[in-house]
């Protein structure tokens, strides 16, 4: 499949003081696009009353974006990257980290154009909940 992207959509709930920080969640953004070994291009965040954030930073390789409702410790996280040197998953594992979740539902979206000749789209997607206080994985496949 060519191009290809990976897509992860993260639900993360039980999020510790740090998504009410304007400044925190900018850091923490930047910097998981760095260790996705992506380029960041662009940076943009916002402080709603009383204090909830959204923020996206652009990347050559695509985007990162989040949306925090910090008075009921809910994330929503977007990352979408292509190429071929991107890591998304080291930048999804960050962030979770430094929110400090208790319980997590990610889903991995493959997305593109087929190789058949049609070049017609394409995507496939793999979806799991993580239970930090558990340390245990579990992966469900879906099409």
């Amino acid at each position: 499949m060519s191009p290809k992207g990976y897509h992860f959509i993260v639900e993360a709930s039980g999020c510790g003081e740090a998504i009410g920080n304007v400044q925190q969640m900018q850091e923490i953004l930047v910097e998981a696009a760095r260790k996705a070994k992506t380029q960041v291009w662009s940076v943009s965040f916002h402080c709603f009353p009383p204090n909830g954030v959204s923020g996206v930073v652009v990347i050559s390789e695509s985007h990162l974006s989040i949306h925090t409702w910090p008075e009921e410790s809910y994330m929503a996280l977007d990352i979408y990257t292509c190429g071929e040197h991107s890591m998304p998953e080291i930048a999804v594992q960050y962030v979770i980290e430094k929110v400090k979740s208790t319980h997590t539902h990610i889903t991995e979206i493959t997305r593109g154009l087929n190789d058949y000749g049609e070049k017609e789209f394409y995507h496939s997607f793999i979806t799991w909940e993580e239970r930090r206080n558990k340390h245990n994985r579990e992966t469900y496949s879906s099409k």
